[in-house]
């Protein structure tokens, strides 16, 4: 189960997940497979833990920890909605973090 913001719980959905890195990575050069790996690892790390209910800010930073080793613009793509940025400032800043890595 994943517990949004405001307190809701919904099923995990892969395919949701999927459409979410699919609009990140479009016009990139990364194969539908290493999406499924990131995902597959993902759910793995969930099941290992035991974990049956995570938070979707937690899902969210599982998601990023690992688009920023794939693609950085997937990367940026993806926290941009993720994250919500309220302006051009904390888009900028989480920018100057991935240059600063």
């Amino acid at each position: 189960m994943v517990i949004k913001r405001d307190g809701r719980k919904e099923t995990f959905d892969r395919l949701k997940l999927m459409r979410g890195l699919l609009t990140a990575t479009v016009k990139r050069d990364i194969p539908v497979d290493r999406l499924n790996e990131l995902i597959d690892s993902i759910e793995s790390e969930l099941r290992d833990t035991g974990i049956v209910e995570v938070e979707a800010q937690e899902l969210g930073m599982m998601v990023l920890k690992r688009l920023v080793d794939l693609d950085k613009v997937a990367y940026v793509r993806f926290a941009s909605v993720y994250r919500d940025f309220k302006d051009v400032d904390e888009f900028n800043e989480e920018l100057r973090s991935l240059v600063n890595e």
